[in-house]
């Protein structure tokens, strides 16, 4: 960038151990960039929805240190949780209120004019709030996904805001690419993957089943994941192997009682530097997600992370894995998918064969730093607000 440019990333994730796009990302601009501070907008607590779901409830965590990252000094990286005490139609105006606040805790940090990298559409309200020089960085197409009318409503007017006023738009795939880019001009800064973490051997997980596995990595969200293929490709493997899902669980609790029935394995989420060691152990590493235009315009993490462990692959017909189809990658539609899952997990074992070519984080770190320095370096027309 030129010159140095705090950064406030409204983020669609809690910053934890499981690591995603954003903290990727984030950490390279860090580690990179001595002098670089940067603060990561939570997504807010929300107490009432957590006893709808007969979860304890919580508040925010409120603003806090983030953990030590190596090859950062200093407390360069910055948590903010805010909390969404009602539900929007019981407080129309709590959207607005957490963006001051968000203001407010970059004020008390000393980030003046920082660049805004907006990554959750709800960011539109900070923006408009602040008149802060805005990335947009676009990772899913939640205008197609399915929600209540009222919550499309949001998205799509949050996005259409952030579209017209960013000063640079990146997206993660090229449907993406194709959907966003109408109307402006957007930057492809695809996903990535830290090969090295890939090619230490490591030892076998213990909560890894004995025996044969299926693994799936990733978020298990309706969203992607299809629950009733789970279903179906455990019960073709029998008692012969074992269908894995590793990563948090966002089903609800009647999804997940009956994959636990059904004999899936679920471990829960894991640390990200824990993951190589599920995918290098696997039989065969397997994607059942659901195909329709949300999953279509996706770019899935996971893509570059099988591609890395070098494991055989079945996957549905989705974006990236269906562009990646090969010797090593079974793209199969839902049908077939189970008996093609249990065809090549009691099959003869295949040797890894990592893929060569996969983009790494330290490449798309580099790449998304010439989108800052662009949006930094352009002249605003924006006044504080």
């Amino acid at each position: 960038m030129s010159g140095p440019r705090d950064v406030v990333l409204v983020s669609l994730e809690p910053w934890d151990d499981v690591w995603r796009r954003n903290q990727h990302l984030a950490a390279g601009l860090l580690r990179q960039d001595p002098v670089l501070r940067m603060l990561v907008v939570e997504p807010p607590a929300d107490p009432v929805h957590d006893v709808v779901r007969r979860a304890r409830p919580r508040p925010g965590r409120g603003l806090r240190p983030g953990p030590a990252l190596d090859g950062v000094a200093g407390e360069r990286l910055w948590l903010l949780q805010p909390t969404k005490w009602l539900p929007r139609k019981v407080d129309p105006g709590g959207d607005r209120r957490r963006a001051r606040a968000v203001r407010a805790a970059a004020t008390r940090l000393g980030l003046h004019r920082p660049l805004l990298w907006a990554n959750d559409p709800a960011a539109a309200q900070l923006e408009a709030l602040t008149g802060w020089d805005t990335v947009y960085d676009v990772t899913d197409d939640w205008a197609s996904a399915r929600r209540t009318p009222a919550e499309h409503g949001r998205v799509v007017a949050g996005e259409g805001h952030l579209l017209a006023t960013a000063r640079e738009v990146t997206v993660c795939s090229p449907a993406l690419a194709a959907r966003k880019g109408t109307g402006r001009a957007v930057t492809l800064v695809t996903n990535g993957v830290d090969v090295d973490a890939y090619r230490r051997a490591l030892p076998r997980p213990d909560d890894l089943p004995a025996g044969p596995t299926a693994v799936y990595v990733g978020t298990l969200h309706r969203d992607r994941l299809d629950v009733d293929l789970c279903l179906r490709t455990q019960a073709a493997l029998g008692d012969d192997a074992r269908l894995v899902l590793v990563g948090p669980v966002a089903l609800d609790r009647a999804d997940t009682e009956r994959l636990h029935a059904g004999g899936v394995s679920l471990t829960g989420a894991r640390p990200f530097t824990d993951v190589p060691a599920y995918l290098q152990h696997a039989t065969v590493l397997v994607v059942p997600h659901v195909v329709d235009e949300f999953t279509d315009g996706l770019d899935p993490l996971k893509l570059y992370e099988y591609r890395a462990a070098g494991r055989p692959v079945v996957a549905t017909p989705v974006a990236g894995f269906r562009e990646a189809a090969g010797p090593q990658v079974t793209v199969i539609d839902g049908e077939s998918f189970a008996g093609a899952v249990r065809a090549a997990t009691l099959g003869t074992p295949v040797p890894s064969v990592p893929a060569a070519d996969v983009p790494t984080w330290a490449s798309q770190v580099a790449l998304f730093t010439s989108v800052l320095g662009r949006a930094g370096a352009r002249p605003s027309a924006a006044t504080p607000r």
